[in-house]
């Protein structure tokens, strides 16, 4: 699994509140209960067996723990996400989670992976307040700042040029 799904997953939670083109955009949550949280481990081929509410509460957290990493503070976020090593059919060591939620576990095993091999770093929140959707930085330095720069680093760089302008 790829940071791509992660990316998804931390996007079910949509805090944009920003106004485009004369409409303002509504926060959303999609994960509102554990029948909508099934629906989306589903539709992103991870298992949904046997879920419950300790299931969504622990999704819950993880997206939140998830959110607070990409914020740049990963020292406390995960702590209740622990992975092990153990041993794979081929011999080898991988990691392994044990969340109670085996979609979840997926999710988890990959972001330890992508920050072992460092892509974690390319997984990012927006740098708009307004924003904050979570995005794969693609730019060559990885130094990325905005989830598109059509439109929330366009609005950031407008504000500056008509602050600079105003003074």
């Amino acid at each position: 699994m790829n940071l791509v799904v992660v990316e998804q997953f931390v996007n079910t939670l949509d805090e944009r509140t920003f106004s485009r083109h004369g409409e303002n955009h509504v926060a959303t949550d999609e994960l509102t209960s554990v029948e909508a949280l099934a629906v989306w481990l589903e539709a992103h081929d991870l298992p949904a067996l046997e879920l419950g509410e300790p299931g969504l509460t622990t999704a819950l957290a993880l997206r939140a723990g998830l959110r607070e990493a990409l914020t740049g503070d990963i020292s406390t976020a995960l702590n209740d996400f622990p992975v092990r090593m153990a041993p794979d059919a081929s011999g080898g060591l991988r990691l392994v989670a044990n969340s109670g939620v085996a979609g979840l576990d997926v999710m988890i095993e990959a972001v330890a992976v992508a920050v072992a091999s460092g892509g974690w770093s390319r997984l990012k929140l927006c740098a708009s307040s307004d924003c904050r959707w979570a995005f794969y930085d693609t730019s060559r330095s990885g130094g990325g700042r905005w989830c598109s720069m059509e439109v929330c680093g366009n609005r950031h760089k407008t504000r500056t040029y008509r602050r600079r302008r105003a003074e």
